[in-house]
C-alpha cells in the first residue's frame, strides 16, 4: 500500500508499505496477459508482427498521448470526458492550418495550443470555480461536439498532399509518428517520477488539504493538468491526422472511453492519487491489440467491445478487493 509523504518544503515523495510486486500487481497483471496474446499469435499467426504489429502502434499511437493526459488528470482526482471532442476539433484545425498552408510547424504548434486553450477552459472552471470536473467536461464536450459539426455543417476537411505522413513516405511517416508519441510519453513519465512538478500531482490526488498545508497550490496543479491535458490531445489529433488524407469532424467520438479504459486497466486509481504512465501504457497495447489479434485468430471481431469490458470490469473489481483488504 502506497501513500504520499512530506520530505520536505513543499515537496512530497511516495513512500510504500510494501513490496515492487504488491505495489505494481496491476501494471504487472496486465503487462502479462499483453504477452500471453502475442505469444499465442507468434505460435499461431506468426504473420501478425509480420503484416499488423506495427500498423497496430502507429494506431494506437494517439490513442496514448490522450491516454498520457487523462492519467495525470485522473492522478488529481478529477475526470476529463471531453477529451474526444477536444481531439475532433483539433484534428478539423490542424487540417485547416495545412490547408492553408502553414509550414508544418507552424501547424504542430497552432495544434497543439488549441488543444491548450480548449484544456484551460476546463481548468478554470473546475479548478478556480470549483465545479465538479465530470458536469463541467460533459457540458464541454456537448459544447464543442456541436459547435464542430456546426461549424463544418459535417463535411470533412481535406488535407493536402504534403501534409500525410508529416510530409514523409508512409514508413518513415509511421516510425516518426511512433517516435514522437514514445518521445512525448517518456518525458512525461520521467517528469511524473522524478521531477518535483510531477510529486504535487499525487499530493494533490492523494489530499488537496495536505498538500495545501505543505505549500502546494491545488488549484494551479489541477489547472496545469487539464491545460496538459488538452495540449496532448492536440498532438494525438494531430498525429491521428497524418495518417489520412480527409479529416472527419466525428473522428473523436468514443475516444474519452477507449482512453479512460486504458488508464484504468493500466492501474491508475480513479480515486486519485496512485498510479503510473507505464501501466497506462501497458493498458493502450492490451486494449489495442484485441481486435487485430481477434481477426488473425479466426475470431469474431464483434467480441472486441465484450472482451474490453471484461477486462476492465476485472481491473475494478481488484482495486475493490484490494482496498477491502487493506
Amino acid at each position: 500500500m502506497s501513500a504520499i509523504s512530506q520530505t520536505g518544503p513543499g515537496t512530497f515523495a511516495i513512500r510504500s508499505g510494501s513490496g515492487f510486486f504488491a505495489r505494481h500487481l496491476r501494471e504487472i497483471s496486465v503487462a502479462s496477459a499483453y504477452l500471453m496474446l502475442l505469444a499465442a499469435l507468434a505460435v499461431f499467426r506468426p504473420t501478425f508482427f509480420r503484416d499488423q504489429f506495427r500498423d497496430t502502434w502507429v494506431s494506437a499511437a494517439p490513442v496514448l498521448m490522450a491516454a498520457a493526459g487523462m492519467t495525470l488528470v485522473i492522478l488529481t482526482r478529477q475526470i476529463d470526458i471531453s477529451i474526444g471532442s477536444q481531439f475532433s476539433v483539433c484534428g478539423v484545425v490542424a487540417g485547416l492550418l495545412a490547408a492553408w498552408p502553414l509550414p508544418m510547424p507552424l501547424v504542430v504548434i497552432g495544434t497543439v495550443a488549441s488543444g491548450a486553450v480548449l484544456g484551460a477552459v476546463n481548468g478554470v472552471l473546475v479548478a478556480w470555480m470549483g465545479l465538479p470536473s465530470i458536469v463541467v467536461t460533459l457540458a464541454t464536450m456537448v459544447i464543442l461536439r456541436g459547435g464542430l459539426m456546426w461549424a463544418t455543417q459535417g463535411a470533412a476537411v481535406r488535407l493536402p498532399p504534403h501534409f500525410q505522413w508529416l510530409g514523409a513516405s508512409q514508413q518513415v511517416g509511421q516510425w516518426t509518428i511512433l517516435v514522437v508519441a514514445l518521445g512525448v510519453f517518456i518525458m512525461l513519465a520521467w517528469g511524473l517520477r522524478w521531477l518535483a512538478a510531477g510529486r504535487t500531482v499525487y499530493a494533490v490526488g492523494s489530499d488537496q488539504e495536505a498538500a495545501r498545508l505543505a505549500g502546494i497550490r491545488p488549484r494551479r496543479v489541477v489547472c496545469a493538468v487539464f491545460i496538459l491535458m488538452g495540449g496532448l490531445a492536440g498532438l494525438a489529433a494531430l498525429l491521428n491526422a497524418a495518417r489520412f488524407t480527409i479529416v472527419y469532424p466525428n473522428y473523436g467520438e468514443g475516444l474519452e472511453l477507449k482512453v479512460i479504459a486504458a488508464v484504468v486497466v493500466g492501474g491508475t486509481a480513479i480515486s486519485g492519487g496512485r498510479g503510473t504512465l507505464a501501466g497506462t501504457l501497458i493498458g493502450v497495447a492490451l486494449l489495442a491489440t484485441i481486435a487485430p489479434a481477434l481477426v488473425f485468430l479466426g475470431g469474431q471481431p464483434q467480441w472486441e467491445k465484450a472482451i474490453q469490458g471484461a477486462i476492465i470490469l476485472a481491473a475494478v473489481a481488484t482495486d475493490g478487493l484490494r482496498r477491502r483488504a487493506s
